[in-house]
């Protein structure tokens, strides 16, 4: 059964304008997107005001058509071929000391975009040099070619999201594959061993608890490092139904449970999101001793 009505854990404040303003002006303004607004993040407020964004490349119309996501579905249009170098630009005007890019599925192109991923990870290192790079990064079909473009250019987290459990799939995800999403985070930890993986999953679209440990086991055993759990919440009446509201209580305990899976760092909350305080969790895994891919990356690229 669907449930519409909002817990009192799920209210959030409305953005402050001036905020919004300074991010749309180095974003929209400039011919860029963010997945805070194309996604209707609920947390837009307050990373506007960290003057903080998670950038939308390859455009903003996806190729699929996930039924839990607000981005655009159809047929792209032509990419802004100084796309890199404006979100670079962005950063740097942004100060931001952890850039995080995504993009949408873009099935159109031989490498499903990877080559951009690498190329805007070169212009961030040449335009702020001192900023760590995250990518949450579709699934690239499966490719291993496109993923290793991506981390060749060596980010210092490598995302990719899983999203929800196997049997919700079909339901949701027609147009992916679980057992090639966790392929593509095995992969990337092979690739590199000094880049953290990381993925996200959202709860309440119908899924069981011995689904979700299920889930957190097989991600564990990718090598993956970290893990975001947030409450999906319907963009629109035209999106899959919200099945259940998490309690912020129960998070903790998906928190726990997935930690026991051998997950590094888990992130578990009703606002969590797989960008949301992502320097933060950054940070917090470095801190515990976790090396960096910035020396080596800086090194190839001339900084």
């Amino acid at each position: 059964m669907a449930t519409n009505r909002l817990p009192s854990w799920l209210r959030n404040r409305l953005p402050e304008l001036s905020a919004m303003a300074c991010i749309h002006e180095r974003t929209y303004a400039k011919g860029l997107a963010t997945v805070c607004k194309e996604a209707r993040c609920p947390n837009q407020a307050t990373c506007a005001e960290s003057r903080t964004a998670t950038f939308l490349i390859l455009g903003s119309t996806c190729t699929r058509n996930c039924s839990f996501c607000a981005v655009r579905h159809g047929q792209p249009a032509e990419m802004l071929g100084d796309e890199p170098v404006r979100v670079a630009e962005a950063v740097a005007a942004l100060g931001l000391r952890h850039a995080v890019v995504t993009s949408v599925t873009r099935d159109d192109l031989p490498d499903g975009g990877a080559g951009i991923f690498a190329r805007t990870i070169q212009a961030i290192r040449s335009a702020s040099a001192g900023t760590t790079i995250e990518v949450l990064i579709p699934d690239f079909q499966g490719s291993p070619e496109a993923l290793r473009t991506v981390m060749d250019a060596c980010p210092e987290v490598l995302n990719h999201n899983v999203e929800t459990v196997a049997g919700m799939y079909p339901v949701v995800r027609p147009q992916a594959n679980y057992d090639r999403s966790l392929a593509v985070l095995r992969l990337a930890r092979e690739l590199s061993s000094t880049t953290i993986t990381k993925s996200g999953i959202m709860v309440g679209l119908g899924e069981t608890d011995a689904e979700l440990g299920d889930l957190f086991d097989d991600i564990a055993r990718t090598g993956c490092q970290v893990l975001t759990i947030g409450q999906y919440l319907r963009p629109t009446s035209r999106h899959h139904p919200v099945r259940r509201y998490v309690t912020p209580e129960e998070f903790d305990r998906l928190r726990e449970r997935a930690l026991a899976s051998g997950l590094k760092q888990v992130e578990a909350g009703p606002f969590v999101r797989s960008s949301y305080r992502a320097a933060a969790v950054f940070e917090a895994l470095e801190a515990r001793g976790h090396r960096t891919a910035i020396t080596d990356a800086a090194a190839e690229y001339g900084e």
